[in-house]
């Protein structure tokens, strides 16, 4: 269903490459202190100079969040602080400061199990908090991750993940417009018996969505994710990384519980509407940490 389909996001993710090599410099010659202070700074120049973003998120604190203007004004600095802290968190994680970091686990003991066993994963996250800080975490259940993003986003930050040797924290999946060479690489990684994770609160290109209630307003979810998680034959876990305070992080599981209808035509809704509820509940605890900047909501 594609009625009323507010506009796409373009694929790169917001901050380039440019920005991950001045915190990357920073961190490595000046330690994470100094790269939050520029930070402090630098998240008020996204504010207008970013203004399609800042249109978003506007509407996401007025019209969803039901903020007054100045308590938006307030959000709008507070969500792209906290998109920079984002940034500068995994980049310093994975570039060998993962102890620096403290971590606790809302972890469901059936999802250790499935994690701990042979079978391969789908896991859904989301543009909330920093699922990327929690990347070395999985390594130690000796399987290689396997991250699908879009190639536009991909090719975006590709030079600095081999330069600081990030690929080999786990593998990119590529999504190329009018191809569907993801579809076999994903189901041939899971088979295998290894993870792969993949977005599930953002549109993409020419890709089909389904219109739900979400969060007090009619919005619009890709169906692709929830397709492929109804048909994959293999155990789907949500999950978020919630940031909780200063080098502090919380991992969120939750296990979607399949049954016999979930693989018959249509069984991607119910894992659709499971996954909204958790995203749902995430948000309203830190809405200030969904980084979705493209107007998501009809």
């Amino acid at each position: 269903m594609k009625k009323g389909r507010p506009n796409d996001w373009s694929g790169k993710s917001r901050g380039g490459s440019v920005g991950y090599l001045v915190f990357v410099f920073l961190i490595k010659r000046l330690g994470l202190g100094s790269a939050y202070v520029l930070l402090a700074f630098v998240a008020f120049y996204f504010i207008p100079f970013a203004p399609n973003s800042t249109k978003s998120v506007w509407f996401y604190s007025r019209k969803i969040l039901g903020k007054g203007r100045f308590s938006s004004i307030r959000f709008l600095y507070s969500n792209y602080f906290n998109l920079g802290v984002a940034l500068i968190d995994k980049t310093a994680a994975s570039a060998g400061l993962f102890k620096n970091f403290t971590f606790s686990f809302d972890e469901p003991a059936e999802v250790s199990e499935i994690l701990s066993g042979r079978s391969g994963a789908l896991i859904i996250g989301a543009h909330f908090g920093n699922w990327e800080v929690g990347a070395p975490y999985f390594g130690k259940y000796g399987k290689k991750m396997n991250v699908v993003m879009m190639d536009a986003e991909y090719q975006n930050i590709k030079t600095i993940l081999e330069k600081e040797n990030r690929l080999n924290a786990f593998s990119v999946i590529p999504v190329y417009e009018n191809s569907l060479d993801h579809v076999f690489t994903i189901r041939e990684a899971i088979s295998k018996g290894e993870y792969v994770a993949m977005q599930g609160d953002r549109l993409t290109p020419n890709g089909k969505s389904r219109e739900v209630h979400f969060m007090g307003r009619e919005a619009l979810f890709p169906l692709g994710p929830f397709v492929m998680a109804s048909r994959c034959d293999a155990p789907v876990i949500f999950y978020f990384a919630v940031r909780e305070g200063f080098k502090k992080y919380k991992f969120v599981f939750r296990l979607f519980k399949a049954d016999e209808s979930t693989k018959r035509r249509g069984g991607e809704l119910a894992v659709m509407e499971a996954y909204k509820g958790e995203l749902e509940a995430v948000l309203k605890s830190s809405p200030e940490q969904w980084f979705n900047f493209y107007k998501f909501w009809l």
